[in-house]
Formats: structure tokens, sequence, C-alpha cells
């Protein structure tokens, strides 16, 4: 009994570790294929890599503020109540006696008191306690003494002394204490897989600080900034995070298939929709300090961009899905497969547009009131163009992610190996066919069918002198 309870266990682990076998020819064509993208992802990185000198240069030559002008922090130390009149209002209005933003004398209304954190150029040792009016959407957000906010101090000129204004609240202490939950949180619930996945996500970080954004900043063609950038963030991610494997590379292949779809369907709508890629004040301030960069190109790298986490996540699901598949059904023919795990995609392509749709929904629902209240007919209002953006975006995300879904289940059905077939079984559970070993013909235990023979006696005799025989031996 040793060797078959040694031989049975070996199974069991095979099977309970979901080992699956990979087809050769698909693995090599997978890898080939791979292999492909990652040296047209690293030539393109060598190829458009923003020189740093140039950086600089044009982060240097655009201001954020006049020349002089600083950016001092502040503690609250009283908050005034909104002035009567001036509660739908959101700028910050002059109080009277006011010169500039500051407030001159004792303020009974829209304004805040401040003390700054640090003397200034003409104050000498002393902080200066200062008031600033503020909008009536700053005096009700909460802000309460000891609140952190910062200002804009302009510098005395001729015979003007210098002058502040309100900025913005400070947000750093809120901010991090949700970034360290966050990571707690992962990293707790996750473990190696989450803090994998964030140390994927701080790389997806640099490229596109380091990369993207200095490339179009010189002006490089936004789709294949957009596209270069996206599959060196894909390759890191996906391969950190779940291992370098060919299940992996299966999704991999999905994920490109499915960023090259949005890539195409983006430059696409942008050009029939004449979208111009300024649709709010901070794309037409962006325009007016980078006159290199084109709006639309930006426009298409933000599209291409916008569907990368979405698509990651349908693409490992279908890959991971597959396998596991082929592992509780290893003979189960390709095209069953496939089907099947279509099936599983179909729930996740449902699901998948919910989110996206949704999750554009929350982010421009100041938009859609304002629209709204405007009291313009539907089709008028999703035709302006910072819904028309948007819609595009949506649109050519959601097509890529779909068609994303039946090639990465096609590829991981041709990937994995082929349904194996099972040998006709006799009764005592063993395949015919298959050799038995000595230590188990030694040492089995009686069948089924000996014990039933046991219980029913020996068969009754056929003849007389099989009867008188049995009579004497006994």
């Amino acid at each position: 009994m040793p060797g078959g309870h040694s031989h049975s266990h070996a199974h069991g682990a095979r099977a309970a570790s979901g080992t699956v076998a990979v087809s050769t020819l698909a693995r090599v064509g997978l890898t080939l294929l791979i292999t492909l993208a990652a040296a047209a992802t690293i030539f393109g990185l060598v190829r458009y890599w923003p020189a740093e000198s140039q950086a600089a240069v044009r982060v240097g030559t655009s201001d954020f503020a006049a020349p002089g002008v600083t950016f001092p922090v502040a503690e609250v130390q009283r908050v005034l109540p909104v002035c009567e009149g001036a509660e739908g209002s959101t700028a910050a209005g002059p109080a009277g006696g006011q010169g500039g933003d500051a407030v001159d004398g004792n303020p009974t209304c829209g304004a805040i008191t401040v003390q700054l954190e640090q003397p200034t150029a003409t104050s000498g040792d002393v902080r200066p306690v200062v008031s600033v009016s503020v909008p009536p959407t700053v005096s009700t957000s909460g802000l309460r003494e000891g609140d952190t906010v910062m200002l804009l101090r302009t510098p005395p000129q001729d015979t003007q002394p210098e002058t502040y204004s309100f900025l913005q609240v400070q947000r750093g202490a809120p901010l991090s204490l949700m970034l360290a939950l966050f990571l707690v949180v992962v990293a707790v619930v996750a473990r190696w897989r989450g803090i994998l996945a964030l140390a994927g996500l701080v790389f997806g970080g640099f490229v596109v600080v380091k990369f993207m954004l200095p490339a179009l900043l010189e002006g490089q063609p936004g789709l294949l900034v957009a596209l270069i950038g996206s599959s060196a963030i894909m390759f890191v991610v996906l391969y950190l995070a779940h291992g370098l494997s060919v299940r992996t590379s299966t999704a991999l292949a999905g994920t490109l298939f499915g960023v090259a779809v949005t890539a195409g369907l983006g430059l696409l709508a942008v050009d029939l929709a004449r979208l111009s890629g300024v649709a709010n004040d901070e794309g037409a301030t962006l325009a007016s300090f980078v006159t290199t960069m084109n709006p639309r190109e930006l426009l298409t790298c933000a599209i291409i961009v916008a569907g990368l986490g979405v698509l990651n996540d349908v693409t490992i699901t279908q890959s991971s899905a597959v396998w596991e598949l082929r592992a509780a059904a290893p003979s189960m023919g390709r095209r069953a497969l496939f089907q099947s795990g279509m099936r599983i995609g179909r729930d996740h392509i449902a699901s998948t547009i919910y989110t996206i749709v949704f999750a554009y929904a929350g982010a421009a629902l100041p938009v859609l009131l304002l629209l709204f209240l405007y009291e313009r007919p539907v089709l008028e209002m999703l035709q302006t163009e910072s819904l028309s953006e948007e819609i595009v975006r949506t649109l050519a995300s959601a097509i890529g992610l779909v068609l994303a879904v039946p090639v990465t289940t096609a590829v991981a059905a041709l990937t994995v190996g082929a349904a194996r077939t099972r040998a006709p079984v006799d009764g005592d559970g063993r395949g015919r066919g298959e050799p038995r070993t000595v230590d188990e013909s030694e040492h089995q235990g009686p069948t089924a069918g000996d014990l039933v023979r046991a219980a029913s006696g020996p068969p009754a005799p056929t003849t007389r002198a099989e009867a008188r025989s049995r009579m004497s031996s006994s």
C-alpha cells in the first residue's frame, strides 16, 4: 500500500496546484509576439525620451505668477460668516475697506484672519497678521481656527504696499492620512500581491511624469507617446503584480491589442468629431503656455491612458479564468473552453461598462447638472465640447475593452495544452491498460466483487457427485 498511497498523493498534489500544460507552438508564438512588443517599446522610449535640459527650459519659461510673488503659508485664527447676499457667490468678492484681497480694518463678514508662519522681507522678525476675503463656499466648507491656508503675496511696488490674497486651503494632512490608510488596507488584505501592485503603480507614475508629460511638452506626437508609455506601464505592472508566466503574457497580449484598438478609435473619433482639445479653462491656459503642443494630440493621449486600468483588469481576469477552467476540466476541448471563458467574459464586460459610465457620470455631475438647468435638448447638450470629449474617451476605451475580451480568451484557449482524453475505467476505478505495481497487487485489500461473493457463499453443486465430494471433504 505505500506505493499506491504515494502515487495518489502525487496526483492529488498536481491537481490541487492547478498545473496546466501549455502548447509548445503557442508558447513560442506568444513569446515572439511579446518580445517584439518589448523591443518596440524600448526603442520608442530611447527614441522619444525627452531631454532634461529642454524640459527644464520649458518649465522655467512658464511662470505661475509674476516675478517677486511668493506663496506664504498661514494659520487661520478667525473665520467670519458669509456676507449677506453673497451666499450664492463663488468668487472672493471685495469686502468693506479692502485693498486688493487684503481687508483693512476690522471686517465683520466674508473674510478670514490669519497669521503667517514665517516673517516676510518687510516685517522683520514679526509674523504678520492679515485678513483676506474668501469665497463664501470656503467659509461654509468647515474652515475653522487652527487650519492652514496658502496666500498669494505681492511685494511692494512704487508707492503701493504689499498685498495678500487667498489662494487655497492646505490639505496635505488629510490627503496623507487617506494615502496611508489606503496603503495599509492594500498591504493587509492583498499582502505581497497588493504591495507589488502598488510598486507597479509607482512605476506607472514615473513613466507619466518623466516620459509622457515632458515628451508632450516637447511637441512629440501624442499617439506615439501614449502607445509607448502605455506599453511600458503594462509590461511592468502585469509582470510585477502577477508574475512572469505564460498566463500573464496572454493577458499582456490582450491588453496591447485593446490599447491599439482604443488608440485607433480615439484618433478617428477626435478627427470626425472635430474636437479641438480645448474644452475648459485649464485646456485654454495650457494651449496659451505651450505653443509647441497640439491640444488634439494631448486629447488622443488622454483617451488611450484613461482605459489602461480597466483594460488590465479585464484581460488578466479572462486569462486566469481560462487557466482555471483548463485545470478543472482537462478533457474540455478548445472550442468549449473558449465558449466557457466567454460566458465569464460577458458578465465581466457588463459590470465593467457600468463602472466606466457611472464613474464618468459621478465625476461630471456638476457639469451635467448645470447643463440640465439650461433646459437645452439632451442631444444638443451632448454635442458640447466638454461632454463630447468625455463621451469619445469613454466609448473608445469601452470598445477597446470589449474587443480585448474575446481576443484574450482566444489566445488563452490556444495557449493552454490540448484536451486530455481519459482511458476507460474498470470496476476497481483504474483505467484499462494502466500498469499495476508489485506493491499494489500484493497488498491490495478485497475488492467490492470479493465481498459480494463472500457474502453470498459458494455456488450450488450442479451434479450429485459434486455434492457427495463436498460432504466427504467437510
